[in-house]
């Protein structure tokens, strides 16, 4: 039955290659990557359109290990390293709820929801036995619990386009208010263009030509003590949106008063190939290094198809909050290896396979090849079955350096089977240097866990010309389909030439908006738009494909901005000259 499913040729050939990798197969590298979206079992959604969701993460270093919680999952995960996640089912959790605040609270892990079902601890996560402490009254949405050194606990939520964020203390043991709520943050989209609705923070739906207003969305509150500062973190302007991300309040005291930090956003990534980076929660590592792991968005199958990012974080020692998002689904190098990553965490692998000729053995109508190598989460090609002889083949047009590829698979036509983490891609990676003679570079053909941002650094480069990715069994029922097959690496040629003449024109009637100009250069696949407050603060950025200029409605009214524009190609970039305004 076996042989009959998916081909003798193709059974002798997987069986072939395993022998192979398990006895030539090197040492593992010694400096470990990873890249963005999260490569986790993301939970499917019982809906008409089967989509996959995860969002609101918080990361909690507990005992040692790293606890990753996220919503609308059917538990939670625990790792000792950041790279490598297990999943725990817990008793005695609402797990449907959106949402929910993970922090340690006298030396408990304490899980408090929105709704009425309060706050939930437990002293040994990884048992999965939690004990609910009380309910809580009702209008408590995404809740941040925060215990202070002195030992009070404050409470921060609000989810509205209507009303505003605010805080509330609680008695330390029960959880339950020590009086009555206060508002803290309001929704200031006159002077903070960030916080504007819509794609391009224009204050509509993308392409909507009846000019269809939308409000914005003030979520997702995160605290975090530095230095004796409080950083009340917040989202907007909906998760729905590429521009989802956040921006941060200051303050000397837990209550306020909070204070608007111009440099919001700091928290922001509305392009790439997957955008989004709001709803966050910002945490030290073993290292004591900050990241912030943040809410990524698809939203073609469902408003809420999501994903998780990972991104390096700091303080400067002016007390700005730093999220580095610059080239942010790129390969990143894993915590701990790069003692200073905020000066640097790339191990410099570019994008080889963008908008490069492919080939496939089908494509399903409307789901184009083109779309696996466009840098866009949101399409993604297709096959016309789920067999194992679909594949997908693509021509770098000269020998690279591949150093990592990652496999965004689409899950085309799935539907719903089995429980979190039994959706298996088993398939493997060929390379070959003319496009005749192969070598098996990636054999997934035996895999056992769900990974569907399925991320692999190579023990070892190879100098190749063509990929090729072959099906050998693919879950849920669906079309062999891949949002992007991103090959990593250097293409071994000629930076692009850098970028010199930048032209910035402030909207003088709406200082939240600007336009960025300049003339193209010579080699440039793309190019980035960095930004910020200072020159040597420009840590907001916008990649621009096809295009020499883009509309900027990001900015803070009565705030100066630096900005310079980036040349991008296979082999590297090419930095820019810093340009005020």
């Amino acid at each position: 039955m076996h042989i009959s499913k998916i081909g003798l040729p193709v059974l002798l050939l997987v069986l072939q290659i395993s022998a192979v990798a398990q006895t030539t197969a090197p040492a593992p590298p010694a400096v470990k990557t990873f890249c963005n979206p999260l490569n986790l079992p993301y939970n499917f959604q019982p809906a008409k359109n089967t989509y996959r969701e995860a969002a609101d993460p918080v990361i909690v270093l507990y005992k040692n290990k790293y606890w990753l919680f996220a919503s609308k999952q059917t538990g939670y995960w625990y790792s000792d390293d950041l790279l490598n996640w297990h999943f725990v089912v817990p008793e005695g959790l609402p797990l449907s709820i959106y949402a929910p605040s993970i922090t340690v609270v006298n030396h408990k892990l304490c899980y408090t929801t929105g709704d009425t079902s309060g706050t939930f601890t437990t002293n040994d996560p990884l048992a999965g036995k939690w004990i609910n402490i009380n309910a809580y009254p009702a209008g408590t949405h995404d809740p941040a619990v925060f215990q202070d050194s002195d030992g009070k606990v404050y409470l921060y939520d609000g989810c509205s386009n209507q009303t505003p964020l605010r805080y509330t203390e609680l008695d330390k043991n029960s959880f339950l208010p020590v009086g009555s709520p206060t508002p803290v943050i309001y929704a200031d989209t006159a002077h903070h263009g960030w916080e504007v609705a819509g794609e391009h923070n224009r204050g509509r739906k993308e392409d909507d030509m009846s000019q269809q207003s939308i409000t914005p969305w003030i979520e997702g509150s995160f605290v975090n003590k530095i230095n004796n500062r409080y950083y009340l973190q917040y989202a907007g302007p909906g998760t729905e949106f590429k521009t989802y991300g956040d921006g941060v309040y200051t303050a000397e005291k837990p209550t306020g008063p909070f204070v608007y930090q111009p440099y919001s956003p700091f928290s922001f990534k509305p392009t790439g190939f997957i955008g989004g980076a709001g709803h966050s929660c910002t945490f030290l590592d073993k290292s004591h290094q900050f990241w912030h792991i943040a809410t990524g968005t698809i939203s073609v199958r469902h408003m809420f198809e999501r994903r998780l990012m990972l991104f390096p974080s700091a303080v400067l020692a002016d007390g700005q909050l730093v999220t580095d998002t610059y080239l942010g689904d790129y390969p990143q190098f894993a915590p701990a290896n790069n003692r200073n990553h905020l000066a640097g965490n790339s191990p410099r692998w570019m994008l080889l396979s963008y908008k490069k000729p492919a080939t496939a053995s089908s494509a399903k109508d409307g789901f184009d090849i083109k779309n696996a190598f466009d840098e866009n989460i949101r399409t993604w090609w297709s096959a016309a079955t789920g067999n194992p002889r679909e594949w997908l083949q693509v021509d770098l047009e000269k020998r690279c350096r591949v150093n990592a590829i990652q496999t965004n698979f689409a899950d085309e036509g799935c539907v719903i089977e089995g429980a979190q983490g039994t959706h298996v891609y088993k398939y493997i990676i060929e390379a070959s240097a003319d496009g005749k003679k192969w070598t098996t570079i990636v054999n997934h053909s035996a895999q056992a866990k769900d990974a569907p941002h399925d991320y692999v650094q190579l023990n070892k480069p190879v100098m190749a010309r063509y990929l090729r990715i072959s099906n050998i069994q693919y879950p849920g029922k669906g079309l062999f389909s891949i949002y992007d097959f991103r090959v990593f690496g250097s293409a071994l040629g000629k930076l692009p030439a850098a970028v010199e003449q930048v032209v910035v024109s402030r909207n003088k009637d709406d200082q939240r908006r600007a336009n960025v100009s300049w003339a193209a250069t010579a080699g440039a696949d793309f190019y980035i738009v960095r930004y910020g407050i200072a020159p040597n603060k420009l840590y907001s950025n916008y990649q621009v494909y096809d295009a020499n200029s883009i509309d900027i409605n990001s900015l803070n009214t009565g705030v100066d901005y630096y900005f310079t524009v980036d040349a991008v190609n296979a082999t590297g970039i090419t930095r820019g000259k810093i340009v005020a305004r």
